[in-house]
């Protein structure tokens, strides 16, 4: 099997998978709608630091043991599903806080967070989300050795596989934030901003509740 000549196939893969919903689509487009398109950036390259670290853990077999560790499994399906409900459930105060802010009851600030400690979380809300997740584990060991021909060196393969499969989503993802960012004005006005946190916290809790019920 020749390497290159997979790769137009690893590609159109990268991108259906990239494509179907789940917790990376919701993070990213909340935070491209209500803080704009750079402020969308940290969780992107978090999110993405986070599968190439998986793919790494994948090519070294540290994935396979995760995989395989009933204990590890739990440990970081727990985790990943209790930040998940922890960002729904912050989105949603975010929006009964603005619905009270409407009433005059109390403030809320929902100008865009520019600064270093506003980036750095936004990264690692995403690294987390990302990390935290054992399917990311189970994926990377089925997906990976179908592209990696046999007379290749395992990891050098993956790690560059890996770093393609990053270029793309970031591509993709960031291209998904601008065209979601130039609405921010829209998103942002009040009453499309409170309704907006809500249907997106009632996303990721529900992703939440799915990643804790699920099994092997």
């Amino acid at each position: 099997m020749d390497l290159v000549a997979t790769l137009p196939a690893f590609v159109a893969a990268v991108v259906l998978i990239s494509a179907s919903p789940g917790p990376a689509m919701a993070l990213i487009m909340r935070r491209a709608a209500l803080k704009g398109f750079s402020a969308a950036v940290p969780t992107v390259l978090g999110l993405e630091a986070g599968l190439y670290l998986w793919a790494l853990f994948a090519a070294a077999g540290l994935a396979a043991l995760v995989a395989a560790s009933e204990v590890a499994f739990i440990v970081l399906r727990v985790v990943g599903a209790g930040f998940l409900l922890y960002l729904g459930v912050k989105a949603w105060r975010t929006a009964w806080c603005s619905r009270r802010a409407d009433t005059g009851l109390e403030g809320n600030d929902s100008t865009p967070s520019t600064s270093a400690r506003g980036w750095s979380k936004a990264f690692g809300e995403g690294g987390v989300v990302m990390l935290a997740n054992p399917k990311a584990a189970a994926f990377m060991i089925a997906f990976y050795p179908q592209f990696v021909p046999a007379d290749r060196p395992l990891f050098a393969t993956t790690a560059l596989l890996a770093l393609l499969q990053v270029v793309v989503e970031i591509a993709l993802y960031l291209t998904l934030a601008a065209v979601v960012g130039r609405a921010g004005a829209w998103f942002r006005r009040p009453a499309v901003r409170r309704r907006l946190d809500a249907v997106s916290g009632t996303v990721l809790i529900a992703l939440g509740l799915r990643l804790a019920a699920e099994t092997r």
